[in-house]
């Protein structure tokens, strides 16, 4: 049996098309769909119980009573379900391959050593129903997933997964449960699949298919233009990946000193003094370097009267380049 989880919050008007794009799946195993539906507040719920009326032998509808945030409703839901294999599809994104799951379960029944099947995706603009390309791949068909594990928790090079195209071993993700939860879930986590890919590859291969199978619908935080936010959402995350890191003894130097740049340049753009502070300790903490960028930012951000004409400069820049679009 494949388990799909859905979870999905206040997505009235998109999560009827995704349970449609999953309920069209050609597949030769039975599957089962799993909604965490987190308490929303428009008619998603309502939309959520008429579907697992109309399908009960496949729907299984978890209906929270209190809203319990993207983390822990994911991984609740995750518990439940009863499958050998797991997919994944937010509430606001479709599959638009019929024969997704049928093409990833394939892999998986032919190459035992494989613990995730990952596929490509495109985005998806609500507003013109128009797509665009992603910038996914994977080099060959099957990586050793010792291989892409820095490459998974940082992305510096490029985004290797996305887990809504993915189909995974359920009994990987529970032993890695069983001995880490932490790993997963903390009160200060935002982030949901690093640490499911992070194990799938931990524990085995990954194997790509070039195939398009999914539309992502475009949103959230780390879209944000909000530079106070930002700061908050790329702290939480690099905690997040920090935590990986040291439990695969991968080194990231390098890539938390680029951390701490982009953190100083939200503190920098919200001229915000507390969060430049912030930055400080975050740098101490992380023992990270400083190259040329970092120290030219931070002396800026020592003088007010520096900061300020900093900013002027840059409002002004920003201005120019919109004047030549």
């Amino acid at each position: 049996m494949i388990s799909v989880v859905v979870t999905t919050y206040n997505q009235e008007n998109t999560i009827a098309r995704t349970l449609d794009s999953i309920l069209s799946q050609k597949c030769h195993l039975p599957i089962e769909i799993v909604i965490g539906e987190d308490c929303s507040t428009d008619n998603t719920r309502a939309i959520c119980q008429t579907y697992a009326d109309k399908y009960p032998v496949i729907i299984r509808l978890l209906a929270n009573e209190q809203n319990k945030g993207i983390v822990d409703n994911y991984f609740d839901s995750l518990l439940q379900c009863r499958g050998r294999y797991i997919a994944d599809c937010a509430g606001d994104d479709f599959w638009i391959d019929t024969e997704k799951l049928e093409k990833e379960v394939r892999v998986m029944e032919a190459h035992p050593n494989v613990t995730m099947v990952i596929t490509n995706w495109q985005f998806y603009n609500e507003l013109t129903r128009t797509t665009y390309p992603s910038h996914q791949r994977l080099h060959a068909p099957i990586t050793a997933g010792n291989k892409l594990l820095k490459d998974i928790i940082t992305q510096r090079n490029m985004s290797v997964f996305h887990l809504c195209t993915s189909l995974y071993k359920a009994e990987v993700f529970r032993k890695a449960y069983e001995e880490d939860a932490g790993l997963f879930r903390q009160t200060n986590y935002v982030s949901e699949d690093m640490q499911i890919a992070f194990v799938m590859a931990q524990h085995g291969d990954i194997a790509y298919l070039q195939d398009i199978t999914l539309n992502y619908s475009c949103g959230g935080v780390s879209n944000a233009t909000d530079d106070i936010k930002l700061f908050d959402f790329v702290y939480k995350t690099t905690q997040q990946i920090r935590y990986m890191a040291n439990k695969a003894h991968l080194d990231i130097q390098t890539f938390l000193a680029e951390r701490i740049f982009v953190l100083g340049m939200h503190a920098f753009r919200s001229h915000q003094a507390p969060l430049f502070h912030q930055t400080l300790n975050y740098e101490r903490e992380w023992l990270t370097d400083r190259d040329w960028k970092i120290k030219l930012l931070f002396t800026v951000m020592q003088h007010e009267w520096l900061w300020r004409l900093g900013l002027m400069i840059r409002h002004s820049f920003v201005a120019t380049k919109r004047l030549f679009r």
